[in-house]
């Protein structure tokens, strides 16, 4: 029978090891942000830019529309409404992907509502805890199979 301080030092143990496991979860989560909002802001600069290819060629378009030569403003009308295309394809691709992707840490909320939700139910009946359950809800060994190997 495990005394006391066995008792509190196992559940110091299992709360650590579930605060690293969730702060590492927080820690890729926030990766995964900062990659998804630099490549919002990566396609944000790259539309605003091909927008401003297209206002630049438009304006040489009326510029060059009394140059008296054959076909010229033909070409650079093209050429801005090809940038101009362009820039709202890349437009629409982001403004459909904000609003496609998930909320920033829903993973770690969903997580830290299902802890929430173990610490508050009772013991059902069984010796096996939910921290001594696998994912898809097996039971896990208590012992550490690592104990003993340092």
């Amino acid at each position: 029978m495990a005394t006391l301080g066995q008792v509190a030092a196992d559940l110091a143990a299992q709360l650590a090891a579930l605060l690293g496991t969730r702060l590492e979860l927080l820690g890729l989560e926030a990766q995964d942000v900062r990659d998804r909002l630099l490549r919002r802001l990566a396609q944000l600069v790259l539309a605003v830019f091909l927008l401003a290819l297209a206002v630049l060629v438009a304006t040489l378009t009326v510029a060059l529309y009394f140059w008296p030569t054959q076909h010229r403003y033909l070409a650079l009308c093209l050429l801005a409404l090809g940038y101009a295309a362009l820039g709202a394809v890349v437009l629409v691709c982001l403004l459909r992907r904000l609003k496609t992707d998930p909320p920033p840490f829903a993973v770690s909320a969903q997580v830290l509502q299902q802890d929430a939700q173990a610490f508050k139910k009772p013991a059902a009946g069984s010796a096996t805890s939910d921290f001594n359950r696998a994912p898809d809800g097996t039971d896990m060994p208590d012992e550490d199979p690592f104990r003993g190997m340092s």
